[in-house]
């Protein structure tokens, strides 16, 4: 009974969005060659879109209690418990008035208006946030975004002939030296900077790539997952992921009437916190069930964390989604100060299946050279002068040069990524760049963005006959998918709620 009321309430959602979304869109083939075309000229703020903490709280507020209420375990096995169909009924009138409010990509008014409303400098919010201080925001271009209409016919396609073809190992565990007694287990290990510079060839080998543990008889290294979670996030093929770490962001779960239901059952959505964070969000009503779900995200809680700086700590399922979901063959990532508005399917199929990519990342929306980076980095007091210094040094002297925006074999659009949000095909070579790139914030700084472009670079000239298809697109695609949200104030951090 619950099973047809569940299903029922579903189809009801998916035909309000298919009103709404049909009314300008062509149907689409299995070639893709017609596609819906969404267009729209926004303007970025350097931090957030433009709202009041207020009409966040409220929109997260619905948004969760919606998609707690109305989800299926994200899964490749759809097995559900009848008390997950009772809060499902229990709260099917509150996922119908939610819908009402939401505003889906698809929804050709609600782009309009966010238009008009962003021409005019207010945020799409502007009900909520009417009033409030408009700082000024960076003209960014206009994106066109031919997203496909419907998961429906949609197929993943062979892994492309085209990828490089290798086998990767990882180091599992160190030795200690017998000469060495200060020496002390790492979670990235001991890479000395010959096998740091041989690692670099896409060759059949074994590399360091987090995760190394120390002899028999020491302490773990950290990032300790408990059986069950480890047991259920090795079985997902496609992942979406973030973290929260240090109690540094609300959770937000993905806009639910964009997730179509093929996702919601063959897509892992995978929330990584630590149990500070759980605290915090249990005291926020924003408990787990029995299962380890709040929503769409199941709830994997990291102990013995491995480094003290938060930072670096989130580095770990940012850039090594390969080791944490070893049977994935997909994933997308976002931070956690991001709300995902598209269908995961979709995504995979816009930034990578379509032209053949293997890795996406946005460019930066601003700053486009790495002596740029650097220099922001420092003016904000972002990390030690002094390590970015040595990083920037080092990076010089191994050939780093200059962005040329005129340069017409220029390997990148942009030097600088914007690595809030991050499309990968597990391929060997997009591991590999995936390992290369942590170990350089390992030995370095955590600010990733001072690394992205002297790895891909390193990588393109040590392996010639190797390509790396990496999509680097447009920064308003992103913003286009994924909502930017304020993270917590300094307050709210350092007190876990009671």
């Amino acid at each position: 009974m619950y099973e047809a009321e569940f299903e029922a309430s579903l189809e009801k959602i998916g035909e309000s969005t298919d009103v709404q979304g049909k009314k300008n869109q062509q149907s689409w083939n299995t070639d893709g060659r017609n596609l819906t075309a969404v267009t729209d000229a926004d303007e970025y703020d350097d931090d957030i879109d433009l709202q009041d903490d207020q009409m966040e709280e409220y929109d997260d507020v619905v948004h969760d209690g919606r998609v707690k209420s109305g989800a299926t375990k994200p899964s490749v096995i759809d097995v559900e418990s009848s008390h997950a169909h009772h809060a499902r009924k229990k709260n099917k009138d509150v996922i119908e008035e939610a819908d009402k409010g939401s505003n889906d990509l698809y929804d050709e008014k609600s782009l309009s208006n966010s238009q008009h409303s962003n021409v005019n400098g207010h945020s799409g919010h502007a009900g909520f946030a009417e009033g409030q201080p408009v700082r000024p925001q960076r003209r960014s271009g206009t994106c066109e975004m031919k997203i496909l209409n419907s998961t429906a016919l949609l197929v993943e396609p062979l892994e492309s002939r085209k990828f490089a073809r290798f086998s990767l190992q990882y180091t599992e565990k160190e030795e200690k030296p017998i000469q060495d007694e200060k020496w002390e287990p790492r979670f990235a290990g001991h890479q000395s900077l010959t096998e740091r510079e041989e690692s670099f060839i896409a060759q059949d080998q074994k590399i360091n790539c987090g995760f190394v543990q120390g002899p028999k008889g020491w302490p773990s290294t950290g990032f300790d997952l408990a059986e069950d979670d480890a047991k259920y996030i090795s079985s997902c093929h496609i992942a979406v992921m973030s973290c929260i770490f240090g109690n540094s962001d609300r959770l937000r779960s993905p806009m639910w009437k964009t997730v179509t239901r093929l996702s919601r059952k063959n897509v892992c959505f995978v929330m990584f916190v630590d149990e500070v964070t759980l605290q915090t969000l249990s005291s926020e009503g924003q408990m787990p069930d029995s299962m380890g779900f709040v929503g769409l995200w199941k709830i994997v809680v990291v102990k013995n964390l491995p480094y003290t700086d938060m930072r670096r700590v989130g580095k770990i399922p940012k850039l090594l989604p390969h080791r944490l979901f070893p049977s994935a063959r997909y994933s997308i990532w976002l931070d956690s100060k991001l709300r995902l508005q598209l269908d995961p399917l979709l995504i995979l199929e816009y930034f990578l299946w379509r032209k053949g990519y293997e890795y996406a990342i946005s460019n930066h929306y601003d700053r486009h050279c790495l002596w740029e980076e650097v220099a922001q980095n420092k003016k904000l007091n972002k990390y030690n002068h002094s390590v970015i210094d040595e990083q920037f040094a080092f990076y010089q002297a191994d050939g780093m040069r200059r962005f040329n925006a005129s340069d017409t074999n220029k390997l990148l659009p942009s030097n600088v990524p914007e690595g809030s949000f991050i499309v990968r095909a597990h391929t060997p070579m997009s591991n590999l760049f995936s390992c290369l790139w942590f170990n350089e914030v390992e030995r370095f700084t955590p600010r990733d963005q001072l690394s992205f472009a002297y790895t891909y670079h390193k990588l393109r000239k040590m392996n010639p006959g190797k390509r790396f298809y990496l999509n680097m697109f447009k920064d308003c695609e992103r913003r286009k998918i994924a909502k930017l949200f304020h993270h917590r104030s300094e307050e709210r951090r350092k007190t876990p709620q009671h």
